[in-house]
């Protein structure tokens, strides 16, 4: 009986947001379609995917709709776009996620929506992934890299299911970035944080709910006391604090994160020197901070070794080409891969860029309009709407990428790249909150990919997506399949 009750409650509440704002954008004269989150709630599609159907089918440089209880506002117009990620950025910084204070990880981490907050945690990560940071960090990648391509030849059953082979690597790599290289571990793609990052990032019933709620009943979202990350918390922050208190006597440079984090506890109090904000380096806010590594990381990298192998498959010409061009730097099978040798893998480059162009990591981007505020294109925009940037949907558009399904690295060349904005291409974002590990993240994907397609090719195949994985941001087809055969170099 209760349940029944609860049901007709949440009907009748959906109901009434349904009725509220069905005529919000109609009233601004803007095309408003159905909520999209309920869209997305009773389909079988990814949220990308949903943004992209509605783009494609309605002209003009905005479509209105809704997100739960707030309006929602899809952005074409490439001003408009650059406004809110960069321009106007005051009105436009937080994602719109609504958090628990209790929850230690999702609260701490990019999700944070206090602006003083955030960016005085902006400001102390950053140095993390400067050029010198990275260099002295990327040993670390590269004895990552090479474990990965001799665990894949050891244990040939893990070709059967590509995708956790390249999960296995991009946590791996990702977690002796963070914590260092344990020298009691013969491969470093044997790491306990497999499992961890996998709950935290892959979609579920539990996710969707979850983003259901918080865009639909925020309030009783807080009254749950809802942590997105609940069940990995205590592992990961205990983790943390093990490393941490164990390396405090350490006096040998690793070049790891805990080693940032370590600096940052002997620095003391962190301050704002703009604003006088403060804010005390916690074990929990560092915790969260690692912790970023894994969601920000781990799946997106995977995903994007992924389509771009399944694309070199369907490729072979560009397969051939990309082969040419690592066996050219990888002459030797002792050749020792460097920091600077990353930036000679020029065409694997614009490979990766039109795999990301094709298959963003982020299909979606929103954020809430925190005060009143107009758009270039001349659109009021009220505080607590939501402005939607449909990534999937602008790289697919034959108006910014003329034949967009078909896969073409030379179409990054600089010459052809030139008359395009930047905020018409958003693999990582742009803007202040541009996903600050972008860098990190290529040169992980650049290594491995080059250190496995020394060793292996790819067999020709055609595969075309027609659908992804359920996900309210991301674009996953984890059940791809091509069949990797060892090169004989």
């Amino acid at each position: 009986m209760f349940a029944v009750i609860l049901l007709l409650v949440v009907c009748s509440v959906l109901l009434y947001w349904c009725l509220k704002t069905n005529n919000y954008w109609t009233k601004r004269n803007i095309i408003q379609v159905d909520d999209m989150m309920l869209k997305f709630l009773f389909s079988k599609h990814s949220m990308p995917e949903i943004a992209k159907d509605i783009y494609d089918k309605h002209d003009g440089r905005h479509i209105g709709s809704s997100l739960g209880s707030k309006p929602m506002l899809m952005l074409k117009n490439v001003e408009d776009i650059q406004a809110v990620l960069a321009g106007d950025f005051q009105s436009f910084h937080s994602r719109g996620l609504v958090l628990n204070s209790n929850d230690l990880l999702a609260d701490n981490v990019l999700f944070m929506n206090d602006f003083q907050r955030w960016k005085l945690t902006r400001q102390k990560l950053t140095p993390v992934f400067t050029s010198s940071r990275l260099k002295n960090m990327f040993y670390i990648i590269e004895k990552c890299a090479c474990d990965f391509v001799t665990f894949v030849e050891d244990n040939p059953q893990l070709r059967h299911k590509p995708f956790d082979m390249l999960y296995t690597y991009t946590t791996a790599s990702i977690g002796a970035s963070v914590f260092g290289i344990d020298t009691n571990t013969k491969n470093t793609m044997d790491s306990p944080f497999m499992d961890m990052s996998k709950k935290s990032i892959e979609p579920s019933l539990f996710q969707t709910v979850s983003v259901f709620l918080s865009d639909t009943f925020p309030t009783l979202f807080k009254l749950l006391r809802i942590r997105v990350f609940g069940e990995v918390e205590d592992f990961f922050i205990s983790t943390v604090k093990k490393v941490m208190e164990s390396r405090k006597h350490d006096s040998q440079k690793r070049h790891d994160f805990i080693e940032i984090c370590l600096e940052l506890k002997k620095q003391g109090t962190m301050q704002d020197l703009a604003t006088g904000y403060e804010l005390e380096p916690t074990d929990e806010l560092l915790a969260a901070q690692a912790f970023f590594f894994f969601i920000a990381g781990a799946d997106t990298s995977a995903n994007t070794m992924h389509f771009t192998l399944t694309e070199l498959a369907s490729n072979p010409k560009i397969l051939t080409k990309l082969h040419q061009e690592i066996d050219g730097i990888l002459k030797n099978e002792s050749d020792e891969l460097t920091y600077n040798d990353i930036d000679k893998f020029q065409y694997l480059d614009k490979v990766l860029n039109e795999a990301m162009r094709k298959y963003p990591p982020i299909g979606v981007i929103q954020r809430l309009c925190t005060k009143e505020t107009v758009l270039p294109s001349g659109v009021p925009i009220e505080k607590d709407v939501i402005c939607m940037i449909p990534v999937y949907a602008m790289h697919r558009d034959e108006k910014i990428y003329p034949n967009p399904d078909l896969f073409d690295p030379d179409r990054f060349d600089t010459d052809l790249q030139s008359g395009k904005g930047k905020y018409s291409y958003l693999p990582f974002g742009e803007g202040n909150r541009i996903c600050i590990g972008n860098r990190f993240a290529r040169l992980q994907v650049k290594a491995g990919l080059a250190r496995l397609l020394r060793r292996f090719t790819l067999t020709p195949q055609e595969y075309k997506p027609i659908t992804f994985e359920k996900s309210p941001f991301g674009l996953r087809a984890p059940d791809i399949f091509y069949e990797l055969k060892p090169r004989d170099v």
